[in-house]
């Protein structure tokens, strides 16, 4: 099996596992007789944690001669968190167990990004396949789940999470490619502290991370709102599913037809991000007008650029700009402030902002990614000499 298909079944099944927890993990709690205000604790924690985990994960899982086997290990440790949690009852029991599982399964990501851009650089495939594989999962999942959930227990949920990462264990230690972690030194763990400090140091790829950030925080107001703005307009929470199921498919042909082609012809990730910025500017401006159904699906399209080619260009960026024995501090760094933190203020303003003005609030989501694009603008200039570095060392 080729590496490509290897971390295309690493990510099916991580964010298999994610398409069931993130939209029904809630529900299941519900279920077990937790209010609204404890099952927000119970998710959002491990979310805000990460300023402080990811980093911590980044540096313990440098420690090791492969990068597999971090994941195997974390993907372990949810599996038995998460079963854990399904086997005990009360808050005080769930909370540490959804805590850590949450923790490890978040972990997993950061760290499957930097073994794949890797083996992507050295085996000339792209990096979207198994990430587009990833996002077809979770597509897949969802719709699998909610057809169970029609039929069967509500614990289902549970007893899919925990297969799935169960699944992930496995894989990780038997099928994954034994990538060694820094060209198969292992850095001590005081420099991989002193390479984190300098990359956080690094105003270079600091500028990166708010530009990459500021673009995907833009989807703040989007995941919290889109929903109940459009309920208030009459749109039925079906079409509200088709409408969310569109977006994802549209990233999902982006992943795996628009990038080998803009790879192909060498636009590089910069220009990628650029895409990513003026179509948050179109999309999030136009739905502050509460647009009607038909041009909804237009707008659902730019989630390809919104989220996919932000996404894409920011893993690639952060990857330039960063050492290779502090790629996964980097990616990790890139995933806890740009997709965690940064993404977790915007959502806690964007209530607030729905109270008040509606669906207007979107309006504040595109001074974000113009706040984004001047970042990216300030950042082009670096990212050219950092090319031209590469290419003088290639030649």
């Amino acid at each position: 099996m080729k590496s490509s298909q290897r971390m295309a079944l690493q990510y099916g099944l991580m964010f298999a596992a994610n398409g069931v927890s993130l939209p029904f993990a809630g529900l299941w709690f519900r279920a077990q007789g937790l209010s609204g205000a404890e099952i927000g604790t119970l998710l959002a924690v491990p979310m805000l944690a990460r300023l402080v985990t990811g980093p911590a994960i980044a540096v313990w899982a440098d420690g090791f001669t492969q990068r597999r086997t971090p994941i195997a290990i974390l993907a372990l440790v949810a599996a038995l968190a998460y079963g854990a949690a399904g086997l005990v009852e009360g808050f005080a029991l769930w909370a540490p167990l959804w805590f850590i599982a949450a923790t490890a399964a978040g972990a997993m990501i950061p760290l499957s990004d930097v073994m794949t851009l890797r083996l992507a650089r050295r085996e000339g495939f792209a990096f979207a396949f198994p990430r587009g594989c990833g996002s077809a999962a979770f597509v897949a999942a969802n719709i699998l789940m909610g057809a169970l959930l029609a039929r069967t227990s509500v614990d289902v949920v549970i007893v899919f999470i925990v297969v799935a990462t169960l699944l992930v264990a496995m894989l990780a230690a038997r099928l994954l490619p034994p990538e060694p972690v820094g060209e198969g030194v292992v850095t001590a763990k005081r420099d991989r502290f002193k390479g984190m400090g300098r990359l956080v140091a690094d105003p270079v790829f600091l500028t990166a991370i708010v530009a990459i950030g500021c673009v995907q925080a833009t989807h703040a107001f989007y995941y919290g709102f889109s929903a109940i703005a459009w309920k208030a307009q009459g749109i039925d929470e079906a079409t509200t599913g088709l409408l969310w199921a569109f977006s994802v498919v549209v990233e999902i042909g982006f992943m795996w037809a628009i990038e080998p082609w803009r790879r192909a012809r060498g636009i590089g990730p910069w220009l990628l991000l650029m895409f990513g910025v003026i179509a948050a500017l179109v999309r999030w401006g136009l739905m502050a007008f509460s647009p009607p159904l038909w041009a909804l699906w237009p707008l659902q399209a730019l989630h390809g650029l919104t989220f996919a080619a932000t996404y894409l260009a920011g893993v690639q960026i952060v990857e330039r700009l960063s050492p290779p024995a502090h790629q996964t501090a980097a990616q990790t760094l890139n995933s806890v402030l740009a997709a965690g933190v940064l993404i977790g203020l915007a959502t806690v303003f964007s209530g607030p902002l729905y109270d008040a003005y509606g669906a207007h609030g979107y309006w504040a989501m595109t001074v974000l990614a113009a706040l984004g694009g001047i970042a990216a603008i300030r950042l082009r200039t670096h990212l050219d000499d950092q090319s031209d570095v590469s290419s003088a060392r290639q030649g």
